[in-house]
């Protein structure tokens, strides 16, 4: 197939053009030790919908479907994306089925979770991860989905990627993160645009290189001491909550920090803790609690990234290499995030 240059231009940008030579084992199957990227998007592509954690009803999914035709997508709902289970979105033996048929389905470019609540982690054991390798495709959300994003990371090895699920407020800002990065396939600087709103606390200065790493801090520490969580040597981690106690962060971070993980990682970004109090008096700011955490790792970090339960958000790679100024509050991305299709 033959593609002009101004045919390749819009679909996918040169400037970040890279070129993946995939690791292969002596019987010529694909190493385990390669990170793969998905494909990008393209206007016109099928993505489909899940719901592998809380409940969704039609008029949500009817909502989503507006907002991701804007986006120039077409969707194809999960077999049990309306079913219901107590409080979760249909069985866990059904909700598991959804995500593996979307990834082998080849008809879906793309995978986007129709919310967060609770429900991922009861799947894990039940996702065919080597199936998800061979048939590598953007998987994006939040929250809750925190978990499915680490965990095909950690076992399938693919890029995944922390951003809006359908249900969320596709404003200017969100959609230009998420096309930036997953239709052109761009590495963008990611930078609080309106710092008056959002003010970026800077914790501990300088600079740091690693991997991507994170997702919403109560499901990341329920993951601790399971086989489904990357390795965190030299990483980059990003965390966010949502309407917890001061207290509560802290005690989370704790256990980050006795199970290994916080010494590990080269610098660390906070983002939206929404709707966070101190709790019951006497009490610590969040900042102080960030303070007593990371100034003894001496690693840069930072508060208030445009990253959590917000209408703002980045859409963040997780497993691409990234470069932070904590002074700044910026990431920068130092490779693309998906493959482009020629």
């Amino acid at each position: 197939m033959t593609i002009n240059r101004r045919q390749f231009l819009t679909t996918c940008g040169l400037a970040t053009l890279v070129t993946q030579i995939p690791a292969l084992t002596a019987e010529g199957k694909l190493s385990l030790n390669t990170v793969l990227k998905p494909p990008c998007l393209q206007v016109g592509d099928t993505v489909g919908l899940i719901a592998p954690a809380g409940i969704v009803d039609a008029k949500e999914i009817e909502a989503a479907e507006k907002s991701l035709a804007q986006l120039g997508l077409k969707i194809k709902q999960g077999k049990h994306i309306l079913d219901r289970y107590g409080y979760l979105a249909g069985k866990d033996g059904d909700r598991a089925d959804d995500v593996n048929s979307m990834f082998s389905d080849r008809s879906i470019k793309g995978i986007i979770a129709m919310r967060g609540g609770w429900g991922c982690n009861r799947i894990l054991p039940l996702l065919n991860y080597s199936l998800i390798r061979s048939y590598p495709k953007i998987l994006i959300g939040y929250s809750d989905i925190t978990t499915l994003l680490l965990a095909i990371n950690a076992r399938s090895r693919l890029i995944t990627f922390h951003g809006p699920v359908a249900t969320s407020t596709w404003n200017q800002f969100t959609v230009d993160y998420f096309k930036r990065i997953l239709f052109n396939g761009e590495a963008v600087t990611m930078q609080n645009s309106n710092t008056k709103e959002v003010r970026v606390e800077t914790i501990a200065p300088g600079k740091a290189k690693g991997k991507l790493i994170g997702g919403n801090l109560s499901v990341l520490s329920a993951m601790v001491g399971s086989p489904y969580l990357p390795s965190w040597n030299k990483s980059i981690l990003f965390i966010e909550e949502i309407g917890e106690d001061v207290y509560r962060v802290d005690r989370m971070l704790t256990q980050l920090k006795t199970a290994g993980i916080l010494n590990q990682i080269a610098g660390l970004i906070f983002g939206q803790c929404t709707n966070c109090s101190p709790g019951d008096e006497p009490s610590f700011t969040l900042i102080q609690v960030l303070q007593d955490h990371i100034l003894p790792l001496g690693i840069p970090a930072w508060y208030g990234s445009m990253i959590g339960h917000i209408k703002d958000k980045f859409t963040l790679p997780i497993g691409t290499e990234v470069e932070i100024d904590a002074d700044a509050g910026r990431i920068r991305m130092l490779e693309s995030a998906v493959n482009i299709i020629l």
